[in-house]
Order: structure tokens, then C-alpha cells, then sequence
């Protein structure tokens, strides 16, 4: 029987198994890095041990600091959750040798399908079908992927059309999977253009191995998953099982125990499917699959670590249709973000377990006040709806992220609105390449006007209340007046800049607008900002404002309502001499770590070469010259630590003859 279990692991997932192991009477450890103390998995564990340091190489994926702090803490079990150390065979040997139970697959196991190229050969043996890798790639092979052997998450993953590229992908996926899970190998294949990326769910035990059903990932960027549901739409009962038989023949193949995920690469032109690869861990997305089958998959890996019995008659049915959103802290061209969370309000009708009715359900490892640290994977929560149908669910899922109050980092919670909402998700035609390969539609919802409307009007009236002269004349009053007042605000989309115009009139303040009618109501002071009354354009409603830190001018403006929410931040009227930089001066687009510099001082350079490699939430993202020219200033080395605008180098413009 396991009593203490420690999570090998942080944040969202850390909290998820806690929350079972609480249900089961299991006491519960945390580690935690320096970065990670003051969040809300740290205060939920029994006992909380601290790994001296933030980045994840210093802290989450040193097994033999972890393995010490479960023992120090009195630990007899270790759950790995995913990332870090979660597919690390040795890590699991270690766990074992220290007299621990591993909450995960035999070692033996993990270092079969930790090996992508061997995990293939298993595979093939076993009967399933695999996509061939080209030993000596020529222009017919491609598009490739170049793919790292060990880890997932889409780190280490590169997408190669030209055969030129293929040796610096090759390079940027080893730097980035070495960094990422401490292992640099990596590997080439066929890139399928329009496939639907479909995994099956197994659980073994000591007799037998049942697949738990089918899951569609195929909303992904960057090798990453957005969107995942079970059961995975479109796909024929005949594929579906054929599918659920080969996971759990290779499962069984490999003497493989507790939970697993196997992906496959679905043709739809064809109905064929192709082995990917099997994660020997609990996945991400895990929580569709508990609500359609109605079985709490971590109580499963703790009854399979105990020596006990699956309890499954076969395969279980499953019921409704469940849709999982990642929310994520970043911006619109999917940059990472950091930041104080100073609002983070998900509506939910459970937290990490199973739902008795359709509703919500949202896991996530962080609350309002939080720090969003640059260290670490930028997801802040996942979003979860049940409902009877898929179409429910979808419905469901849109308004409780429109219900959704975020403030003060910027997340793509617009876009996975934007996204849920698209005719063709919504018909169940996504591919893997379909969420990059269309074009970006910005939300332009209905109540946008009454939401910049709002703000500002907040803005002004906010302004009026603080000022120390002439409080007796209303706010921007002119004894003749001769042009608007503009209140200038940008939001996260690139180049989305929207002006407030408005006039004061000896009665109080008037907004108004060039192309739209709208008009306050009332203006009602609350203790965090103002409630906005408001008509126009044949509806009315209210709209609440708030203000983020920072001076007047340079503020962050949260505006909510019950339909969605937008952040706006106050452009200044003018610009502070002290601000601007040289022509030419590469920014930091996020904070982060410098990890690769690839110029010096004085080096010509030409439009599209890479300058240096800047590493944040376990992602490399290089900069590159904007235009041929010069390295006139290289301000940067390896190992720096940049904040977000810092001036990286300066590319001095060629001049034309």
C-alpha cells in the first residue's frame, strides 16, 4: 500500500494527482524550484521540498536531488506526472533501487519506447503499421520531420521542405531536445501534410492490457497540441478498433504496466493509420478520456503500482463527447509570456476530477497573483467540457472561455475561441497542419466597440478623479470645441491599435465614435475600478473595468463583461526620448536565456540569418536580421539572462549606392 506519494513534478499535474491521492487518504509531497515556492501546488502538498535553483536542468531533472527528497521527506512512492523525468528509464531504476514504488511503466519498458527509432521496429514486429524513415533523404522525401528520440511536447521537432535546411534543423532540434529532456538524439521521417494526429489511451496490468478509446490532437501548433477530444471525431468504428487492437498488442508486446498513450498518424484521405510513437506516461490531455469513460486514470496508476487489478471487463464504453483547450500565456504570434497573473477567474463546475452532470471542468497550476515564470512549459490551465453531443460540448466550452476573467498576462484565450468556433473545426475537418496553414481571424465580436467604449471612458473618468486642479470643470472641457479627445490603446494583436474618441460637455463626459453609436449610461466607481452602463446598436449591457500596474499612459485596461473579455494598454501620447533605440536594434520578444550567439561584432550579415538563439519555457526561438548589414553592436553572450524589449544587437542597415 502506498502512504506518501511525492510528485517528480510542478504546477498543473502536480495538482491533479494530489487531488486524487487526497480522495484516496494517500499524503502527498511537492518539489518545488526557487521559481515554482509560492504556487498553489507547493501549499496543497502535506510536505513540500525545495530543489536549490529555477532552471529545469538545476532542479526537475536532477533524479538523484528528487529520489533524495522523497526520501527525506518519508516518501514510499514517486509519481513522475509528464515532462522531465516522466519517460526517464533511469530515473525509474533509481526510484526502484531507493526502495520506492514507481508510479509508472517498468524501466525495461520506457527504454523501449523511449528510443523512437527502436520504439518503430517494436512496432513493426508487432504488426503495426509505421511510417519508413529514408536513410539517405533525396528531394523526393520530402517534406521531412526531424524528431527527438526521447521527450515530446513538440520540443526537438522541425519540419525540414528544402534539403539545405536539413543539417540546421537537424542541429536546432538537438540543442533544443538536449535542453529540454537532457537527451540530444534525434531522428528523421516522412512528414505526412494532411493527417489527423489520433491516440489511443491503454491501461496493463500484470494479466491484461485494455484500451481506454480514441483521442484527436490534430489541432496542434508547432508540434504542439491546442485542442484534444475523445472520442475522436470522424473516425469509422472499423478504424477505431483496429486501432484500440494494435495499442494493445504492442502495449502487451513490451510487458508494459500502467497507463500509456500510443499516437497514430491518421490518413483520412485513405483511412490508413501509421505508428508514431508511444508515450509511456500520463498524457496532457488524460482528462477527456476520464470524462467519457467516468474512470480517474491516476487512481488506476496507483492501483496497478500497488499490485493490484484493473477492475475493466474489457473495454469500457464510453459516453458524451468531451473537448480539452490549453490555455496558454502567450501572445497572438504564439510568443511565450510571463508575467503576474493579477486576475485568473475559469468557470468550473469541478476541478480536477470527474463531472456528475455536462459542464466544465478546468485543471490548472496557477491563481490570481501568481507569477508566470520564464522557466517553464507557458501553459496556464486546461479547459475541459462534457456534454451529451460534440456539438453541446463546443458550445459549452466557447462561453465559459468568453465567461473567463484573465488579467495581466497576455493568453490565447480569444484564439481558442476563434479556433472552437471555425466552420471547420466545428465540422471535425481538422488536420495537423490545418491550424497554421489558415489564415489568422481576428474576434471581432459585436461588443468590441462597447468594450473600447468602456475603457475609455474608465480611462477618463479615472483621470478626472485623481487630478489636483480645475476639479470643478469637467474632464477635458474646451470652451470651443474644435477636435476629439483620443484615448489610444493596443492589444495583443500585432499592429491592432484602436482609438477612443471622445468630447466633454458641460454636463458630463460624451463619447462617441466615427463609425458606431454608442453611449454610457452610467458610470458606476467600484472598489477595483468601474462598472460601464451601456447602449448602442439596438442592445445595452455593462461592462467592468479595471486597471493593471503602471503609470497613466502606460497601463494595462482589463475590460469584462458577460459575453467575453479584452486587455488593452494605454499607447502615451508621446514618446520618452529615453525609449527609442538605434535603427535596427534587435529586441528581445520575451525574457528569457541567451543560449547560442551566432555573430560577432563587425560580421556581415544578410536578411533571414540567424544572430543568436534565445531559449524561454523550454522553447528556442533565434533571431534573425531584419535586412543585410553589419553587426555594429553585439550587446549579448551565452548563459545572459535578457528581459523582454532588451536591446540584443544592433544590424546597421547596408547603404544603397
Amino acid at each position: 500500500m502506498i502512504n506518501r506519494l511525492l510528485v517528480a513534478n510542478r504546477g498543473e499535474i502536480a495538482r491533479r494527482v494530489f487531488a486524487t491521492c487526497r480522495r484516496l487518504g494517500i499524503e502527498t509531497v511537492a518539489v518545488h524550484s526557487d521559481a515554482d515556492a509560492g504556487l498553489p501546488f507547493v501549499a496543497e502538498a502535506d510536505a513540500a521540498i525545495r530543489l536549490p535553483g529555477n532552471a529545469p536542468s538545476d532542479t526537475y531533472l536532477r533524479a538523484s536531488e528528487v529520489v533524495a527528497a522523497a526520501q527525506s521527506a518519508g516518501a514510499d512512492a514517486v509519481h513522475p506526472g509528464y515532462g522531465f523525468l516522466s519517460e526517464n528509464a533511469d530515473f525509474a531504476r533509481a526510484v526502484e533501487a531507493a526502495g520506492l514504488t514507481w508510479v509508472g511503466p517498468p524501466p525495461e519498458a520506457i527504454e523501449a519506447m523511449g528510443d523512437k527509432v527502436r520504439a518503430k521496429e517494436i512496432a513493426e514486429k508487432a504488426g503495426v503499421p509505421v511510417l519508413s524513415a529514408p536513410v539517405a533523404p533525396t528531394e523526393a522525401d520530402l517534406p521531412l520531420l526531424v524528431k527527438a528520440s526521447a521527450g515530446g511536447g513538440g520540443r526537438g521537432m522541425r519540419v525540414v521542405r528544402t534539403l539545405d535546411r536539413l543539417e540546421s534543423e537537424i542541429e536546432a532540434a538537438r540543442a533544443e531536445a538536449l535542453s529540454a529532456f537532457g537527451d540530444g538524439t534525434v531522428f528523421v521521417e516522412p512528414y505526412v501534410e494532411a493527417g489527423r494526429h489520433v491516440e489511443v489511451q491503454v491501461f496493463a496490468d500484470a494479466t491484461r492490457t485494455v484500451a481506454l478509446g480514441t483521442r484527436d490532437c490534430s489541432v496542434q501548433r508547432r508540434h504542439q497540441k491546442v485542442v484534444e477530444e475523445a472520442p475522436a471525431p470522424g473516425l469509422s468504428e472499423e478504424t477505431g478498433r483496429a486501432m484500440c487492437e494494435a495499442a494493445e498488442r504492442l502495449a502487451t508486446d513490451i510487458g508494459y504496466r500502467g497507463a500509456g498513450t500510443v499516437e497514430f498518424l491518421h490518413d483520412p484521405a485513405t483511412d490508413r493509420f501509421f505508428f508514431l510513437e508511444m508515450n509511456t506516461r500520463l498524457q496532457v490531455e488524460h482528462p477527456v478520456t476520464e470524462l467519457v469513460t467516468g474512470i480517474d486514470l491516476v487512481e488506476l496508476q496507483v492501483a496497478v503500482a500497488e499490485g493490484r487489478e484493473l477492475g475493466l471487463d474489457g473495454r469500457p464504453s464510453t459516453t458524451g463527447h468531451a473537448i480539452e483547450v490549453r490555455l496558454y500565456a502567450e501572445d497572438a504570434a504564439y510568443v511565450p509570456q510571463s508575467g503576474q497573473l493579477v486576475t485568473f477567474d475559469l468557470p468550473a463546475d469541478a476541478v480536477f476530477g470527474p463531472l456528475d452532470r455536462a459542464g466544465i471542468r478546468v485543471d490548472s497550476g496557477f491563481a490570481g497573483g501568481d507569477e508566470v515564470s520564464t522557466f517553464y512549459d507557458a501553459m496556464l490551465a486546461k479547459v475541459v467540457a462534457w456534454a451529451p453531443t460534440r456539438e453541446q460540448a463546443v458550445r459549452m466550452l466557447v462561453a465559459a472561455l468568453r465567461r473567463a476573467r484573465i488579467h495581466g498576462v497576455t493568453t490565447n484565450r480569444d484564439q481558442l475561441v476563434e479556433i472552437l468556433t471555425d466552420p471547420v473545426f466545428v465540422s471535425g475537418e481538422m488536420t495537423t497542419t490545418w491550424l497554421e496553414s489558415r489564415e489568422p481571424v481576428m474576434l471581432r465580436e459585436d461588443w468590441t466597440g462597447a468594450a473600447l467604449l468602456s475603457a475609455t471612458t474608465a480611462v477618463v473618468l479615472d483621470r478626472d478623479e485623481h487630478r489636483t486642479v480645475q476639479q470643478g470643470v469637467p474632464a477635458g472641457w474646451r470652451n470651443v470645441r474644435g477636435q476629439w479627445h483620443v484615448e489610444r490603446f493596443e492589444t495583443g494583436w500585432p499592429g491592432d491599435v484602436f482609438d477612443g474618441e471622445w468630447v466633454s460637455v458641460r454636463t458630463g463626459v460624451g463619447i462617441a465614435f466615427p463609425n458606431a453609436d454608442f453611449t454610457v449610461e452610467r458610470a458606476t466607481r467600484l472598489e477595483h475600478g468601474w462598472r460601464i452602463d451601456w447602449t448602442g446598436e439596438g442592445e445595452g449591457g455593462w461592462c467592468e473595468v479595471r486597471f493593471g500596474p503602471g503609470l497613466p499612459g502606460t497601463r494595462e485596461v482589463y475590460v469584462d463583461s458577460p459575453r467575453s473579455g479584452r486587455t488593452f494598454r494605454e499607447v502615451p501620447r508621446f514618446t520618452d526620448p529615453a525609449d527609442a533605440v538605434a535603427s535596427g536594434s534587435l529586441l528581445a520578444p520575451m525574457p528569457g536565456t541567451v543560449v547560442a550567439v551566432k555573430v560577432e561584432a563587425g560580421e556581415q550579415v544578410v536578411a533571414g540569418d540567424v544572430v543568436l538563439v534565445l531559449e524561454a519555457m523550454k522553447m528556442q526561438h533565434t533571431v534573425t536580421a531584419p535586412h543585410a548589414g553589419t553587426v555594429s553592436d553585439l550587446r549579448v553572450a551565452p548563459g545572459q539572462q535578457v528581459a523582454a524589449g532588451e536591446v540584443l544587437a544592433v544590424v546597421e542597415e547596408e547603404q544603397q549606392a
